[in-house]
């Protein structure tokens, strides 16, 4: 019995149409990266195990996909593992003999490993886009998936927060050239969260609070407190950090709070003078759009953020997370041995910017993946007649076809007709005489006599 086809659960095909719609947002996102100055590379669709690993977090790293290596490696006789680790049965053991590489979990950290690679080859402050699929074991859901792509556009080599700017504005303009308008950019800065972590004295508990934060949005105030005090944060300090789940006001006023709350913390003064820097830098060059906010609980839980984070969520109405993302990392580079390389970056969410604007209806109605004319076959002469002017047509840049098979007229007028091709030509003896065309409107059902110069005007309009 044939097996039935199926694709992994979070992994998706898509129509013609669909790629013809992802290619228009593609294109929108490489011209602004371009526009904005960065240049384009590309990295392997999997790494080296340890290139991914301890990079993300605790909860980052179990949504990694790994690669089997292959070859029997539980042969008592060929495999690395000893007896006693074999008999332990502990996967995350035994995962370092079995599995050596694995799916790229983001585009970041391949990234990081790049610049370190080829940084006798780079010319600083290095400013890349990369426009490829990742992978993630999450549960999949609407908006979810186990295979998407991200579009980064990144700076390393340099510490200015100029380049915050820039990249509040790359945002604001990708997002108005998709006339996805209302867009929120939100604001915060880990060092603002070491600062309150050290404030209610919760610094040794950095990684579990912010990842807890985080959450705040997906499983509420409550929730949040539970998983905090799940991972050993004292109830005082949870009591001391519930003014911030509140915080409401314009840009001003949040970090006019923020500094009354954090005025004992170095560290915490230190990102609120960077995002007083940025969010009046951008009150003075204006957006064109998009709205920027402060979110002092936005948190993003990737462990390499040291500076501004950067989270877009769509306009209002729209439910769905967060459709790009991004912050400053001070010293990721580091972790492949080239210290004090400060970067800076963005994504776009291809997958939920997809859905957001199909929801919306915002596809422009030119966005079809379409042949213009379809030629009827009526036999080998005749074909041959009609394939020299596809021949010329496709010079012109216009989309044609003629029929492959000399079937009859219903069979091929149908095919037409569910392909939503516009025009059809029928060109028999008649036509090849007088070196015409007989031209078919689908829609209206109307149909002319012209000659090629005419016809290709009329396709071309």
């Amino acid at each position: 019995m044939a097996q039935k086809p199926s694709i992994p659960k979070g992994t998706r095909d898509f129509s013609p149409q669909e790629v013809v719609q992802r290619n228009y947002i593609f294109d929108i996102i490489r011209t602004s990266f371009k526009t904005y100055g960065f240049q384009p590379i590309e990295t392997p669709s999997f790494e080296n195990s340890d290139t991914l690993m301890g990079k993300y977090g605790e909860e980052g790293d179990r949504l990694i996909f790994k690669i089997l290596n292959s070859g029997d490696y539980l042969n008592p006789n060929k495999r690395a593992i000893s007896d006693e680790e074999y008999s332990e049965r502990n996967s995350k053991k035994l995962t370092k003999y079995i599995s050596e590489k694995a799916l790229r979990y983001d585009l970041t950290v391949p990234f990081a490993r790049y610049v370190v690679q080829h940084q006798n080859e780079i010319t600083f402050p290095f400013k890349r886009y990369q426009i490829q699929p990742v992978w993630r074991a999450d549960r999949p859901q609407k908006g979810r998936f186990r295979e998407f792509y991200q579009c980064d556009a990144d700076v390393v080599g340099s510490n200015s927060l100029w380049q915050e700017v820039e990249l509040v504005q790359l945002y604001d303009e990708v997002f108005d050239t998709l006339n996805l308008k209302g867009v929120t950019i939100k604001l915060n800065n880990r060092k603002i969260l070491s600062g309150i972590a050290e404030v209610i004295g919760a610094e040794d508990k950095l990684i579990d609070f912010t990842v807890a934060l985080d959450k705040l949005d997906k499983i509420g105030e409550e929730g949040v407190i539970t998983e905090m005090i799940s991972k050993g944060i004292s109830e005082d300090a949870i009591h001391k950090l519930q003014p911030l789940f509140k915080v409401a006001g314009n840009a001003s006023e949040k970090l006019t709070l923020l500094k009354s709350l954090l005025a004992s913390s170095e560290i915490g003064l230190k990102g609120i003078s960077e995002l007083e820097f940025i969010t009046n830098t951008i009150e003075e060059l204006s957006l064109k759009s998009a709205n920027l906010e402060i979110d002092v609980t936005l948190a993003r839980g990737l462990n390499y953020y040291t500076g501004a984070i950067f989270e877009v969520t769509p306009p209002e109405g729209v439910k769905m997370g967060s459709i790009g993302g991004g912050g400053r990392y001070d010293d990721l580079t580091g972790i492949f041995g080239l210290k004090n390389m400060s970067g800076v970056g963005i994504s776009f969410g291809l997958d939920r910017i997809y859905l957001v604007l199909e929801e919306l209806n915002l596809f422009p109605k030119t966005v079809i993946s379409n042949t213009k004319v379809l030629f009827i076959n009526f036999g080998e002469s005749e074909s041959l007649y009609a394939m020299k002017a596809v021949s010329k047509l496709r010079n012109a840049g216009i989309s044609s076809e003629l029929y492959p098979d000399a079937a009859k007229m219903g069979k091929q007028m149908g095919y037409a007709d569910k392909r939503n091709i516009p025009f059809v030509i029928l060109a028999g003896d008649k036509e090849i005489e007088n070196q015409s065309f007989t031209l078919k409107n689908m829609k209206s059902g109307d149909q002319k006599s012209v000659d090629f110069n005419e016809l290709q005007e009329i396709l071309q309009s």
